[in-house]
Parts: structure tokens; C-alpha cells; sequence
């Protein structure tokens, strides 16, 4: 089934609804300048009335260091999701590997790229194919489980990393999504998905999983109940006609 994340959560009645429809996981937005910023402390209030089951995501952008994984370790997070702008030579996942050693049962690490950058870049999109297969199997320390195994395309732009609420190019970035699959990887299709559209991205992507926020919201930070239950339907009645 396909892996369903409800993204941009700032409070516990949201967290619940789309627990209750059946989200795999939810997203918490520790970047500053988004309207759907959550606090350290309200979101380690939700997270301790959340299923096991349920991933929790923090999401950064350009993380590194110590930041991401001193708050996933306050909030109780399982995973963190870094959205890079840009890949450069000092890339902060291989900062955030050596951060993530203190913990007992480390976060998973999902990394995020802008669609239209990759589309645009062939020769990146190889290179980063190679980086990921080099991160997973290098022993230098042990990889726990999850990570550097997810990849997330969005629409996001240097100004707007994301939650644009715009779809990408589906039918462009395909051979990236083949290319992906191909070397191991799981996709994560994002940036502009609704209940109406998400069974195109699926099929289109053959992603293994999708992340909505804007597209299930009542205002920016505030979901809509009825959107976000329609979007979970939408991705499993897909998953009936796909299988």
C-alpha cells in the first residue's frame, strides 16, 4: 500500500483526524519562515498522544548539525526530513549521520529535493543516485534502518522550499522516478496533491509514497477533516486498481 504522510500539523485535533483516516505518518515543520511552523513543545505535546504505529516527521530545511536531531530527540520524533535547496559539497546529511549515533533507536533520514531542479539536470539526478547508493552501503557507522532510502520530490524554489501548493511536471520527472526506483530507492511525490489529483500523481510516479499538506487544509496550518479523510480514500482506492 502506498505510504500516506500528512504534512504541516500544528495541533492535536489535526493530528488525530488524519490518524483516524488512516495517515502512516504525519509532518511537523520546524522551519521559521513557514506558516505552518510548529513549536518544540506543542509538537512534543501531540506526538506523546500518537499511535506507535504513525511516523512522526520533523521537517527541515538545509539542516545540519545538531539542530534536527536535538529536536527530534525533545519532541520524540522517528523521523527527519531535510529539504536541500541545492546539492553542495559539505551536504548536511553526512553532519546529521554523526548526530544521530547518540540515540538508542535513531530517526529515520529522508531527504527532499525540488522536482524542477532534478528535471532540469540530468546529470545531478545521476550523481545523486550514486550519493544515495554510496550512503546506504558505505559501513562507515552502520546505517539504522530507513535511512537514506526516501527520497521526496516537491515543488519547492530556493524562496519557497515548500508547501507551494503547485504540482510538478508528473509526466517529466518519470525517468527520475524509474531511476530511483531502479537503484533501490522509495519516491515521495509532493508539492500541490489533492484527493482529486493524487491517484494520477501514483500512477503517473509509481511512487512508493505520497505527502500532502496545502491540499487537505481549511486555511494554512488548519486542516480540513473532510479533505484529509477523501485524500487517504483517494491513494487506497488507487492502491485497488493498481493491484
Amino acid at each position: 500500500m502506498t505510504w500516506v504522510k500528512i504534512c504541516g500539523i500544528t495541533n492535536l485535533e489535526d493530528a488525530l483526524t488524519a490518524v483516524d483516516a488512516g495517515a502512516d505518518a504525519l509532518g511537523f515543520v520546524f522551519y521559521e519562515k513557514s506558516p505552518r511552523r510548529i513549536g518544540v513543545k506543542v509538537a512534543r505535546e501531540i506526538v506523546l498522544q500518537l499511535p506507535e504505529r504513525v511516523e512522526k516527521v520533523g521537517v527541515f530545511v538545509d539542516g545540519s548539525g545538531f539542530e534536527p536531531v536535538d529536536i527530534a530527540r525533545e519532541v520524540g520524533l522517528t523521523a527527519i526530513q531535510n529539504t536541500v535547496r541545492c546539492l553542495s559539497t559539505s551536504s548536511p546529511e553526512s553532519q546529521m549521520m554523526i548526530a544521530v549515533a547518540g540515540f538508542r533507536r535513531p530517526p529515520k533520514m529522508f531527504l527532499s529535493f525540488p522536482a524542477g531542479w532534478l528535471s532540469d539536470n540530468p546529470e545531478a539526478v545521476r550523481n545523486l543516485t550514486e550519493r544515495f547508493q554510496h550512503l546506504r552501503k558505505d559501513g562507515r557507522p552502520a546505517k539504522p534502518e530507513g535511512c537514506f532510502d526516501t527520497f521526496f520530490l516537491d515543488t519547492g524554489t530556493a524562496e519557497q522550499p515548500g508547501g507551494t501548493g503547485k504540482t510538478f511536471d508528473w509526466e517529466k520527472a518519470a525517468p527520475i522516478a524509474q531511476g530511483m526506483r531502479e537503484s533501490g530507492l522509495k519516491l515521495v511525490v509532493a508539492g500541490g496533491l489533492t484527493p482529486v489529483n493524487v491517484g494520477e500523481a501514483i500512477r503517473t510516479l509509481n511512487s512508493w509514497g505520497v505527502d500532502v499538506s496545502s491540499g487537505v487544509e481549511a486555511a494554512p496550518g488548519k486542516k480540513d477533516p473532510e479533505k484529509v479523510r477523501a485524500f487517504v480514500r483517494a491513494v487506497r482506492e488507487t492502491d485497488g486498481k493498481v493491484n
